[in-house]
């Protein structure tokens, strides 16, 4: 079997951004089901902290990172979707896209078009397909339409100006929140219809006010718990609370009576994992994505670039709450 190296970040136990360590890794051939890709820039996303700090605690050793773009070197038996010399861009489990060449599952692997580059690529994969499923596929009670009220935290993150675009683009009227001023004027350049400042005002008097009085058909909220009760007081009657990431801290636990005098409100916990279980959802959802990318209905702003090796930097501002957009890794 052919075997290569490969300078990979690693950690050895949960921990602060320290923990993370370049070190040389060894890459063979793939096996049936897989491919080798060698990477030309890689996503950061939130999930890659919450796997370092242990609040999602996978064992170790552990290679970091769900999301990167490159070129196929090679395929194993059965993979059919791909080829070696295709360009390709992917979210997917394992974790281990933080290195130079890896084999994985294919599955979850997809064909990058040629009119969306290699950084565009590695950038938007696991928070498009985040926006994607949440404004397509996770919806309140009677579905969205053209000029209903949605709420989304964290606006300014490489989610929320995806999202701010999207939603625009289904005639949504999305506020969003962010914690800077500047923040907030990046989200509404980009689609947002109204912006909360939530540093210098009380979110859920704005919303209310936005609103005149009815609250929001639905939140997405990826923020967790510096939010979550709060945002139950944004939602009309039967409206959906999405949460989808704990960047303050997990929720905390919560009995379901509140949600009846609130209004008969909906909650759900929703992880893009479990919308590409399958090779044919992946590609339905990814095509989505493409089109919105490649028609320029949705633009993909990168904020930041680090190095490969400067990972640790890139966690601390992205805990920090120091980035814009979408974060990436080059190579």
């Amino acid at each position: 079997m052919t075997q290569m190296t490969s300078h990979a970040i690693r950690i050895d136990q949960h921990g602060g951004p320290e923990e993370l360590k370049l070190v040389e890794v060894q890459v063979g051939e793939p096996g049936p089901g897989e491919i080798r890709i060698r990477h030309k820039a890689i996503g950061l996303n939130f999930i890659d902290v919450y796997q370092r700090s242990g609040l999602y605690p996978l064992p170790m050793p552990l290679q970091l990172g769900m999301e990167a773009s490159g070129i196929v070197e090679a395929v194993g038996e059965g993979v059919t979707h791909l080829q070696p010399g295709d360009r390709a861009a992917y979210a997917s489990q394992p974790p281990g896209s933080y290195c130079e060449v890896r084999v994985m599952p294919a599955k979850c692997v997809c064909k990058l078009p040629d009119a969306i580059s290699f950084e565009t690529g590695a950038a938007m994969m696991l928070k498009g397909l985040t926006a994607q499923y949440l404004l397509r596929r996770t919806q309140p009670q009677g579905g969205l339409k053209e000029g209903d009220f949605v709420l989304f935290h964290a606006a300014a993150g490489g989610v929320g100006l995806i999202a701010c675009q999207w939603a625009k683009a289904m005639g949504l009227r999305l506020i969003g929140t962010a914690g800077s001023d500047e923040k907030c004027a990046l989200a509404e350049s980009l689609g947002a219809a109204f912006v909360i400042n939530y540093a210098k005002e009380d979110f859920v008097a704005r919303v209310k006010e936005i609103t005149g009085g009815q609250g929001v058909k639905v939140v997405y909220d990826s923020v967790g718990r510096d939010t979550f009760d709060r945002s139950l007081d944004c939602l009309r009657p039967f409206g959906l609370m999405v949460s989808f990431g704990n960047a303050s801290g997990p929720v905390a636990p919560f009995s379901p009576g509140i949600l009846g005098p609130k209004g008969s409100l909906y909650v759900t916990r929703q992880t893009l994992f479990s919308h590409i279980t399958t090779r044919e959802s992946t590609q339905e959802m990814a095509d989505d994505l493409f089109d919105m990318v490649a028609s320029g209905k949705v633009k993909i702003r990168i904020g930041q670039r680090f190095a490969l090796a400067d990972v640790a930097a890139a966690h601390r501002a992205l805990e920090a709450r120091k980035t814009t957009g979408c974060t990436i890794l080059t190579l």
